[in-house]
């Protein structure tokens, strides 16, 4: 097969959960395990740092990636899900895996999927860890795709854990209450190996310091260190990121103290040049001036809580909003938080997953937007520039899979 042919294989023969949901996501660890042993377990040959988190935590992954790879360090990064292209997801030092080593692996390991049928994630973590192990990073950071303590990615013993945030979202799998998420989240702390919290919270304080304690863990909650993060020039804008920066500090503080070598130089130069570094998209991403357009993947209530404040505190005229959603996504609890004045154009990306737009409609209804339905993403932003002035701010979001339709990223 050549490239293309082992995507649509992949595509095809393996539950993704970005497309299909829940139905992808398998509730154990088996075939994740029974993958890499095939591989000689790749998992156990480099070093890593696991992060997860309910937002922020692609984000910060970037931001540790980039500070490695600043300090001199060979640095993988597996992310997910991926914008544009597939080998997004597998990085080493911002370069993407190759097209040929992800069909030599597929080639390699197409028996064993054909036996466990594993699925769409649980291939690709173990690719990334054939991938690192084979290069011989000198660290990974690894994203959680999902919760944390049933998540693919969940078989590594890390030099670090770090675990930006708690919020509502995957509420149908990883539970209702934030202590509940929590615990999920939680999963991630192994024993005697340091985590970082990014954000404490009354809800979730108890839930991680019970586990630490447990796992005999050093716990270091980021919000509570004495971090001067004004110090730093940060390439990512928006003002999210100010929380996120400070998860990331504290976690170099901790592997500084384990012996890693980062110097301030390096922390300040991978901090400043994350973008550049590590290939990021779509994240307060400006697309275009006059009207400025940006467009961010975050998609849950706790997300827009930082991106509303963020857009009203831009200038422009008119604001339009280009908005999708998975059809999972509850919107009575978004919509409200939404600006009023703005003008909305809500569309649906072309994935499984994605909220059909008269269900859409009939939600958003009630609230009285002044509103426009349109089935696609660009014909949607078509329509939002057709109606904007060079005074005006399109932002486009609510969905990474909204993002990654968009033909200008």
């Amino acid at each position: 097969m050549n490239y293309q042919q082992t995507l649509d294989y992949l595509f095809s023969a393996l539950p993704m959960y970005q497309r299909v949901g829940n139905v992808a996501f398998k509730k154990d660890l088996t075939n994740t395990l029974k993958l890499c042993e095939v591989l000689d377990n790749p998992q156990h040959k480099f070093r890593s740092i696991h992060v997860a988190g309910t937002n922020g935590k692609g984000s910060s992954s970037h931001m540790l990636a980039s500070v490695f790879q600043s300090a001199g360090y060979k640095v993988g990064l597996y992310t997910s899900p991926h914008l544009k292209s597939f080998t997004e997801r597998i990085r080493i030092n911002g370069q993407p895996i190759p097209e040929q080593n992800v069909v030599d692996f597929v080639a390699r390991i197409q028996p064993t999927i054909d036996q466990i049928h594993p699925s769409f994630f649980e291939m690709t973590v173990v690719m990334a860890f054939d991938y690192f192990a084979e290069e011989q990073v000198d660290i990974a950071i690894i994203e959680v795709g999902l919760g944390g303590r049933l998540d693919s990615t969940n078989i590594i013993t890390p030099e670090l854990s770090l675990i930006t945030n708690i919020g509502f979202d995957h509420m149908d799998m990883l539970g209702n209450t934030l202590q509940e998420i929590a615990f999920e989240k939680a999963g991630v702390i192994k024993r005697n190996v340091s985590v970082v919290i990014g954000e404490s919270q009354n809800e979730t304080t108890p839930v991680f310091t019970k586990k630490a304690k447990e796992m005999n863990s050093e716990l270091v909650f980021a919000d509570q260190e004495p971090l001067n993060t004004s110090e730093y020039s940060l390439d990512l804008p928006g003002t999210y990121q100010a929380k996120n920066i400070k998860g990331v500090l504290a976690a170099v503080n901790v592997l500084r103290k384990k012996g890693w070598e980062i110097s301030e130089e390096a922390l300040a130069h991978g901090l400043a040049n994350v973008r550049t570094q590590t290939g990021l998209k779509g994240r307060w991403q400006i697309l275009s001036e006059a009207p400025l357009t940006v467009c961010d993947t975050g998609h849950n209530k706790e997300a827009f809580d930082y991106i509303i404040p963020q857009i009203e505190s831009s200038s422009f005229e008119k604001l339009y909003m280009v908005l999708g959603f998975v059809n999972d996504k509850k919107l009575d609890t978004l919509i409200p938080r939404l600006p009023a004045q703005a003008q909305f154009v809500f569309c649906e990306a072309k994935v499984p997953r994605a909220m059909k737009l008269e269900r859409i409609e009939e939600l958003v209804s009630p609230f009285g937007l002044k509103a426009d339905f349109v089935q696609g993403v660009n014909e949607a932003i078509a329509l939002a520039k057709s109606k904007a002035t060079k005074n005006d701010m399109i932002y486009i979001g609510g969905s990474t899979f909204v993002v990654a339709e968009i033909e200008a990223l």
